[in-house]
């Protein structure tokens, strides 16, 4: 199987697959699988809806079936995990969600667990997924700041939000560690979790380390 993992941004937007591949550049080294941060040109400029997200899930299992041949393993980097399970029917590779691999890393940091995520409209969105996923009692709260995929450009702004939504979280919540619910948040993890003092999870680092240790260990067996 080809050593290669490629991290699929379900919109269109290029800085935030630019900001994605940046945040991963750690897990980039001499000897391991390639990791390529591609962009589904099909997808809106952001998945800020269920109707958007589920527009998605042909398109994005179109271009796995086409680099399936060179691919190891595959992540959806959106944390609706759009099309993952349509995904898992149309390849025998590994495919990642970020959401599904976030929480679950999250929850061995510790719990409760602080969501911050884009908008407000995404949290009925992200509440039916937690129970699907079985992890809705450890969820200490979902809190938006309230900007676009777009607007994430301004980078002050996104990471004064997040700081006060991150704050409202560890302080009125509970929480005990914050997984960041949006790919496009990747760059601010660092900051972020100095700033507030808890452990912080970015879901794209944590679906690709899952797909880095699926992927190492057969190679090494």
């Amino acid at each position: 199987m080809t050593e290669r993992i490629v991290v699929i941004n379900p919109n269109c937007n290029e800085r935030v697959t630019a900001g994605m591949s940046s945040a991963l550049e750690a897990f980039r080294f001499a000897d391991g699988p390639a990791i390529e941060c591609a962009t589904l040109k099909e997808g809106p400029p952001g998945i800020e809806s269920q109707v958007l997200s589920d527009q998605v899930i042909g398109p994005l299992c179109r271009m796995i079936r086409d680099e399936e041949a060179r691919t190891g393993a595959f992540v959806v980097a959106c944390f609706s995990d759009p099309g993952l399970h349509s995904a898992r029917e149309t390849t025998d590779r590994p495919v990642l969600g970020i959401a599904e691999a976030g929480m679950t890393t999250a929850m061995n940091l510790g719990l409760p667990v602080g969501v911050i995520s884009i908008l407000r409209n995404s949290l009925p969105r992200h509440r039916r997924y937690f129970r699907a996923m079985g992890v809705e009692s450890n969820i200490a709260g979902d809190l938006p700041i309230d900007m676009t995929v777009t607007e994430l450009a301004d980078e002050r702004k996104v990471f004064a939000r997040m700081t006060e939504v991150g704050t409202r979280l560890r302080d009125d919540h509970g929480a005990a560690v914050i997984v960041m619910g949006c790919a496009g948040f990747s760059q601010h993890r660092a900051a972020l979790e100095e700033t507030l003092g808890l452990p912080v999870v970015d879901p794209t680092q944590a679906a690709v380390g899952m797909a880095l240790s699926v992927l190492c260990a057969r190679t090494r067996r």
